[in-house]
């Protein structure tokens, strides 16, 4: 019997996780159908009892349901458990919901595998202090950076997420008009990039070397990275990689088998390029 997975979320239409698992399946020789649900935004708990009855074993989720599915599952992964926000939910042997967040791996993977980036004694500031911040911010500091600054336009919030992850390495926070120094990367984790602003950054953050990475993505540069290079900086990412990366986590979290990302990157990249 084909095994049914989804992602779940509201939008939904624009997700590309359907055709990223499909891609994994046939690469590792899969027998599973994964489709894109689009589940109304009182109903979350509803349509996931009825997929998971109807013979569902895991699912992807995406805004705005990430909270609800931390409160939805049974068990969670360490990295979970610490996020309190997750993207992945696997029903387990025993029909227990098993929770993982894999975006901050995803993350982690594609700048330091990916793109060569060095996260290891660098000092890296973070935008924004939302869920998409928090599902990070333990793989990022199991890096060991020498500095995790995290700059939020609220600052008590940056406070609070500081003080939850001070455990596992030197993170603090600060307003973004009080960031002092240049930073080895900053990464973009604010939805500003989605509607075409930018959050309140000083040019006296970047130099030449700096990597800047938008989690964000779209068919254009996106607007922080294009800030980013018209202020000098040389390296630039969006967030298509760490969509591939936390998704074939996901996918070996419920298989148990690592698809390939290199491919299905650059089949992405590619359509991209020539919708523009």
């Amino acid at each position: 019997m084909t095994d049914l997975y989804a992602v779940v979320g509201n939008p939904i239409g624009h997700s590309k996780s359907p055709q990223i698992h499909s891609a994994f399946a046939a690469q590792t020789r899969q027998d599973l159908l994964y489709t894109a649900q689009l589940v109304p935004l009182d109903s979350f708990e509803l349509a996931l009892d009825k997929f998971f009855k109807h013979g569902g074993c895991g699912v992807n989720v995406t805004v705005p349901f990430k909270e609800n599915a931390w409160r939805y599952a049974d068990e969670f992964t360490p990295r979970a458990q610490r996020a309190q926000a997750v993207n992945t939910l696997k029903k387990m042997s025993d029909g227990s919901i098993l929770a993982d967040n894999t975006d901050g791996v995803g993350l982690v993977r594609d700048l330091t595998v990916n793109h060569g980036v060095t996260l290891t004694g660098k000092r890296i500031l973070l935008l924004g202090a939302g869920g998409a911040v928090r599902g990070v911010l333990q793989p990022i500091l199991e890096q060991q950076p020498a500095e995790l600054i995290i700059a939020n336009r609220t600052l008590s919030k940056a406070q609070t997420l500081a003080a939850d992850f001070a455990d596992l390495g030197n993170i603090k926070a600060a307003a973004f008009d009080a960031l002092n120094g240049s930073f080895d990367v900053i990464i973009n984790g604010t939805s500003a990039s989605l509607s075409g602003d930018l959050p309140p950054l000083s040019p006296a953050v970047l130099t030449a070397e700096t990597v800047c990475y938008d989690m964000m993505y779209s068919t254009q540069t996106t607007v922080f990275n294009q800030w980013a290079l018209d202020n000098g900086v040389g390296k630039v990412i969006d967030g298509l990689g760490m969509l591939v990366e936390q998704a074939a986590e996901a996918f070996a979290l419920w298989r148990e088998v690592r698809p390939e990302t290199a491919t299905v990157i650059t089949v992405l990249r590619g359509e991209r390029r020539q919708r523009r």
